[in-house]
Parts: structure tokens; C-alpha cells; sequence
């Protein structure tokens, strides 16, 4: 069996995708100035949100719910080796091979050298956050392997030669004559007289990829949830190429992030009554493919599962940050955020975009490597009301914001002198000390209510954008004493 690798909480060796190329604000002010842009993503944001408010205004009990997401998710984290361990003996009982990856790096070799041993040159895939997350594609791609993708919204994104936008609609910066122009560039033998009507563009991409999958060999999905008591594989998607993927090739790669395992199909019962309303504002997934190893005869006959940490383990580790582990990637937070409404999720610099993204990816690459996401909310709470499994989202914000400031103000003077006062202010003799040494203020002030602005260096730095009140005669604790007769 081997090693988990829970509990250390060490960086991540290498993260792929997940460190931004830009600061936010630099990304967001050049989103910001694109109209086409902005009207997009405020005509499909505000069409989920919609959806979702009916469908979930459809559930009577749908806070209970809400709480029973929660707490299934926050007892699965307090023990995730063993829920981990239970899963990687019912696949390997089952037929399957689990293999652990602790990086991208590792996670890229090992996928890679297992299409390369069927000698196979391309792979279909279903969506996966967690492929993107480590640069599967493009770690392929090295290895002289085509990776398509048959997602609809990521079909769309991969033949722009451009990136997701969005986690659950990564096209959704892109409206319909902008998706015909893209077919009728990129797809072979493509109806010349295309129009940008929906059903046409659905169908047009149908038949590109139909001749695909029954050619495939090999395929390569994530999984939105792993029940560690039998080890089976969940997927949920609205069009069906997630079935064609899972049930037509010989061999079937699954990568999964560890913290998408959920012990019981009881739990799982839950999050597909969370998911889907919270997602796509429908009442079930349209297609749920569950699979646990290799059954002969009957799908695909080689199963190998990746479990994928990059970064997991150390967020684990953060008392309050962990709590971004729970994220059932339904992106219902993006849908209701007015900064990625007007930003957009290319602003973010991540594949992780939004409220989520914003405390996730500062956390598996170290907040020094994405200092500037846990600044891009308004901390209006919007996140935290419709969030399916309730993460207190702006909390951790705020938590990895003062992270920030620590680790760059803790060699300043600043710093210095702050940690001076909070010695003093924690001794009460020291206290009383300081209390009557700033009474010498008062000789400076000359009768003013504030001190000059031209104190000696380094106090001159500081002061000279703030005013520094002259010290009172008398102190609080003196005047209590005096009216108070002790």
C-alpha cells in the first residue's frame, strides 16, 4: 500500500496552472475596459442565478440540507487518511490500480507513462478542474499525445486556442456568433453556412466529436465525488460525453483531488441533491455514471485512479483555510460575485476563479504566489449565502489577507515597533512606564492637539501621513482612580 502523505504541511513541488501570471488588479482593469466582455458575463450570470433561486426555492428543508453538506464534508476532513486508505482497497479489490501523486509534476508522469504503455497517440477526456489544475494537456501534448476535449464549453475554449473562464461554464465569456466563428475556423468539414442558432453549433459539435470517441482508446476524467466503503467513481455532467468517455475506451484514467472522497453512499445521496441545484440550476444531473474498478466485458477494462494532493495537504493544516477543502466545485459563488461579474475569471490568473478560487489556489501554491486573490472580493458574503456546503469564504479572505501582511511586514520597521508595543502593552509595569514616558508629548505639542509632523527618522515616516494626538495630562486608569477613590 502505498504512503499517505497527510499531515505534512509542506509546498507543493511544482502546482502547474495554478499561479497567476499577473496581479489581479492588472488583469481585472484590462477586463474591465472589454464591453463585450462585461455583457456576456452579466447575461449568463444572471440567467443561473435564476435558475438557481427556483430550483432551490423548491426545497423546503433545503438549509438542513445546506448543514448536513457541511458537517459531512468538515467529519470527512478530520479523517481523510483513513476515508483515503479505504478507497485505495475497495479499487484495487475491484479491479482498478490507485496511484498517488503529491505534485503536478508527479501526477503529468504518471498518466503520461500510462497511455504511453497502451500506444495510444491521443486520449478523449471529460471536464476535470483537477487535469487543468496540474497542466495535464500540455504535459500530453510534450509527450506527443493529443488531448480532446469533449466537454462542450471546454471543446469550445480548446479550439479558440484560449483558457477557461469559469468553473462549471468555461465559455461563458464567449457569446454564440463568437462560438459559430470559432467552429467554422477549426472544425473540419464543417457546414460553411453554420449559424450561430444553438441547436446548430450543438449538433455541429456532436458530429465532430462522435468520430472521436468510438476511435478512442484511452480516456481521462476527474470524478466529483469517491465513496470510500465500495470505491466507486462518481460523475455528474449535462451532456452525455462523460458517458461516452467512461464506457467506450479500453483503458480510463480517473484523477481525482483527495479531498473529493465521501465515506458512505449515504453522504453521496446529499451532495446530489446539493450539486446539481446549486451548479446548473436543475433538479438532478441529466447523466450520473457511477463505476467502481473493472467489471469484464463491460466498459472500459483498464482502470487506473490518480489521487492527486499539490498543495492539499497543506491547507489541510490551516485550521480555517481547510474549510475551502469542502468546495463541491458548483462555481454558484462566482454566478452571485459582483467582482467576477465585471472581472471575469481570466482576470484571476488561475483555474480556479472566483470567490473560491480567490482562497483555494493562495492556499495549495502559498499565498505569497497568489498574494493578490485574497484581495479580489468586496466581502459582501454573497459566497458564503448560496454556497451548497456553507464556506465561509469571506472569512478566509480575510485570514489569508493578514497572512499576507504578516509575511510582508515582518521584517519592517513598522513591524519592529509593533512588536515593541504589543511587549509593552502586555506588562502592566511596562504599561505605566510608557503611559508616564509619553506624557513628554505634551512638551512638544506646545498647547497643540496633535504632535508635529517633523519627528526625527524613523518616526518621521510615519507621521507624516498621520496625526499622532498629544498625549492627555491625565491617563484613563489615573482619571478612574481619582474619581473612584482607588
Amino acid at each position: 500500500m502505498t504512503a499517505v502523505f497527510l499531515g505534512i504541511p509542506t509546498a507543493p513541488r511544482d502546482v502547474g496552472h495554478l499561479r497567476g501570471d499577473q496581479s489581479f488588479p492588472d488583469a481585472a482593469r484590462g477586463a474591465l475596459r472589454d464591453g463585450q466582455l462585461r455583457a456576456n458575463l452579466g447575461h449568463a450570470t444572471s440567467t443561473i442565478r435564476a435558475k438557481r433561486a427556483r430550483v432551490v426555492g423548491e426545497v423546503p428543508d433545503w438549509a438542513e440540507l445546506r448543514e448536513a453538506g457541511r458537517a459531512i464534508k468538515a467529519a470527512t476532513m478530520a479523517r481523510l487518511d483513513e476515508h483515503l486508505i479505504a478507497l485505495e482497497e475497495q479499487v484495487t479489490a475491484r479491479g482498478g490500480t490507485v496511484h498517488w501523486a503529491r505534485d503536478a509534476n508527479e501526477a503529468n508522469a504518471i498518466v503520461t507513462r500510462l497511455v504511453q504503455a497502451t500506444g495510444a497517440d491521443e486520449v478523449v477526456k471529460v471536464k476535470s478542474m483537477a487535469t487543468q489544475e496540474i497542466g495535464l494537456n500540455e504535459a500530453l501534448e510534450a509527450a506527443g499525445i493529443t488531448a480532446l476535449e469533449t466537454d462542450l464549453a471546454e471543446l469550445i475554449v480548446q479550439l479558440g486556442d484560449d483558457k477557461p473562464s469559469h468553473i462549471l461554464v468555461p465559455a461563458i465569456h464567449k457569446n454564440r456568433s463568437e462560438i459559430r466563428e470559432i467552429f467554422a475556423r477549426t472544425i473540419p468539414g464543417v457546414d460553411p453556412e453554420l449559424t450561430d442558432e444553438p441547436r446548430k453549433l450543438a449538433m455541429a459539435a456532436r458530429t465532430h466529436l462522435r468520430e472521436r470517441f468510438l476511435r478512442a482508446r484511452v480516456a481521462v476524467s476527474g470524478a466529483n465525488f469517491a465513496i470510500a466503503e465500495t470505491g466507486t467513481l462518481t460523475v455528474v455532467e449535462s451532456e452525455g460525453n462523460g458517458r461516452m468517455c467512461l464506457t467506450l475506451p479500453e483503458t480510463l484514467i480517473t484523477v481525482m483531488g483527495i479531498e473529493k472522497v465521501v465515506p458512505t453512499w449515504r453522504d453521496l445521496e446529499v451532495f446530489l441533491q446539493l450539486l446539481p441545484r446549486s451548479s446548473t440550476g436543475e433538479r438532478m444531473n441529466p447523466y450520473t455514471s457511477l463505476w467502481a474498478g473493472v467489471t469484464p466485458g463491460d466498459g472500459p477494462q483498464d482502470f487506473h485512479l490518480v489521487l492527486l494532493d499539490n498543495g492539499r495537504t497543506a491547507v489541510l493544516a490551516d485550521e480555517v483555510g481547510r474549510e475551502a477543502l469542502h468546495c463541491i466545485r458548483c462555481s454558484a459563488c462566482l454566478n452571485v460575485c459582483p467582482v467576477y461579474e465585471r472581472a471575469g475569471g481570466h482576470a484571476y490568473g488561475s483555474v480556479y476563479p472566483g470567490p473560491i478560487g480567490a482562497v483555494l489556489s493562495p492556499q495549495l501554491t502559498g499565498v505569497e504566489d497568489n498574494a493578490s486573490l485574497p484581495y479580489a472580493s468586496s466581502l459582501c458574503g454573497a459566497c458564503y449565502d448560496v454556497c451548497p456546503v456553507a464556506i465561509d469564504i469571506p472569512s478566509i479572505l480575510v485570514h489569508l489577507r493578514a497572512e499576507h501582511v504578516e509575511a510582508q511586514t515582518r521584517t519592517t520597521p513598522e513591524a519592529a515597533a509593533f512588536r515593541a508595543l504589543s511587549k509593552v502593552m502586555s506588562s502592566p509595569r511596562l504599561w505605566h512606564l510608557a503611559q508616564r514616558a509619553a506624557g513628554l508629548g505634551r512638551f512638544l505639542a506646545r498647547g497643540k492637539p496633535t504632535l508635529p509632523a517633523a519627528l526625527p527618522p524613523p518616526a518621521s515616516k510615519w507621521t507624516r501621513t498621520r496625526d499622532l494626538p498629544t498625549p492627555p495630562r491625565e491617563t484613563f486608569t489615573q482619571a478612574w482612580a481619582r474619581e473612584h477613590g482607588r
